[in-house]
């Protein structure tokens, strides 16, 4: 109701002793709140009409100033982060507490847009903006109806997650602009149950190794998994060269440590089919690079090094609650085992030199006293890389020999420098002989991959 109306109202019944019912009906109150009008008219005049929040702002209403900050730091600090992200930065950061809502709104009032725009939204904005152009008249029922299907290429069916934590762990890579100028890939595994992160490394491509990484996060904090969900790209694929070495058969390598610890491999070549990980690097790319931005990284080993524990910080906040008996991950194996089991295994044949040629590099073989073995040229051996980088040579499925770099040039001359020692036998560490090493089991799980089969037909 306008203030001066009733102020004037009140003062012609003071003044000339109105009618108070009268007043009432003009004012659309009752009898008794004309009354209480009167006696604030005696006390405080025509104070008593003036609202007490005229000439200021509405509580919930934010300073331009804020605004502003909001605006500058989002340009100059935190572009690369999605709105909700950037809200929680501001918080955790800056001390400055706001809604989603009222940052979008403030952001896209400036023309800045959420860096997770979907496609779907774009074409919404595109619609709409060719809606206010064209008159709304001309407008035909259908277009309405039209506006709600949406288009084959942004719809992705949803289906239920797995009953069991661990019962299937979708895995992938995603090169990107992960910190610095150049791109590097970020290995994952994402339980299907919960969502949660349960292992994750950085390398600088693709890699078995960087896989291998995974698992054996995977492996240390939860166990055997039961099954792996992954895609058909080079690391997981193998298209049969001339003359191939079987140590760049990633996929085979993979799947025969998968075979050792009993856990199932699947592949898809339709990214839809693992959405779990997909949306989960779509998540991680908006996120992510400012946090290590923030924290000053600058290379992949303080890249995996911070990424540990903010996996850890990034579960808890998104991931379901992880129900242990409801989980399906097999005893851990020891430390021992998972070096040994996530190796690469190739063959090689010892030379006329009684030595093994490897990655460009020859290396004797030394028994567990650090005495060299020397085997007839053309031996067959099965040469072993574990996961820390150890060399080990398996031959006739029976010996384990360690191997050692054999130098190209000696660094002391017995016959020249006096202070020259004879280099004594060191003892070896050589593991025991067990069934991931032994080569029958090994070729015969190579001939049984499905690719192998494949080349040979074709050929």
């Amino acid at each position: 109701m306008d203030e001066l109306h009733k102020y004037e109202v009140i003062k012609k019944v003071v003044e000339s002793n109105g009618n108070k019912n009268t007043a009432a009906v003009n004012l659309g109150v009752t009898r008794r709140q004309v009354d209480r009008l009167i006696v604030k008219y005696k006390e405080q005049g025509k104070a008593a009409f003036i609202h007490g929040n005229k000439g200021r702002k509405p509580a919930i209403a934010k300073e331009d100033s804020l605004k502003k900050d909001i605006v500058d730091l989002y340009r100059t600090k935190y572009s690369e982060a999605n709105f909700t992200h950037f809200t929680e930065l501001l918080e955790r950061n800056e001390g400055i507490k706001v809604s989603v809502t009222f940052v979008s709104s403030v952001l896209e009032a400036n023309g800045i847009l959420s860096p997770r725009v979907t496609r779907a939204k774009k074409k919404r904005i595109k619609k709409q903006l060719e809606k206010e152009k064209a008159a709304a008249k001309t407008k035909k029922e259908a277009d309405k109806i039209q506006e709600n299907i949406v288009a084959l290429e942004d719809a992705h069916s949803r289906r239920p997650r797995c009953a069991y934590f661990g019962e299937l762990e979708q895995m992938d890579a995603s090169p990107y602009a992960w910190f610095g100028d150049s791109k590097t890939t970020l290995h994952i595994a994402v339980d299907d149950a919960t969502g949660a992160i349960t292992g994750g490394c950085f390398d600088a491509q693709e890699t078995l190794n960087g896989y291998y990484r995974v698992f054996e996060k995977i492996l240390r904090r939860y166990g055997i998994p039961y099954k792996f969900f992954t895609d058909r790209r080079t690391v997981f694929t193998y298209k049969k060269k001339k003359d191939a070495d079987i140590g760049e058969d990633t996929c085979t390598q993979f799947a025969y440590a998968c075979k050792q610890l009993g856990t199932q491999i699947e592949y898809s070549s339709v990214p839809q089919a693992k959405g779990r990980v997909e949306r989960m690097f779509e998540t991680l790319q908006s996120r992510l690079p400012i946090e290590l931005k923030l924290a000053g990284v600058t290379d992949i080993a303080g890249a995996n090094e911070f990424l540990d524990h903010y996996i850890d910080e990034f579960n808890a906040k998104f991931a379901l609650p992880i129900n242990n008996s409801k989980s399906v991950f097999e005893a851990q194996p020891t430390d021992e085992q998972i070096n040994l089991i996530l190796s690469v295994l190739t063959q090689r044949v010892v030379d006329s030199g009684h030595c093994i040629q490897f990655e460009k590099r020859y290396y004797r073989m030394l028994d567990s006293k650090g005495v060299q073995v020397h085997y007839r040229k053309g031996t067959k051996t099965m040469v072993i890389r574990a996961l820390d980088g150890s060399l080990y040579c398996s031959v006739n499925d029976k010996d384990i020999y360690a191997l050692e770099e054999i130098p190209k040039q000696a660094e002391k001359s017995k016959d020249f420098d006096t202070d020259y020692i004879d280099p004594k036998p060191r003892k070896c560490y050589i593991p025991a002989m067990n069934h991931p090493w032994r080569s029958k089991a090994f070729w015969k799980f190579v001939k049984a991959q499905e690719h192998h089969f494949m080349d040979d037909v074709s050929a």
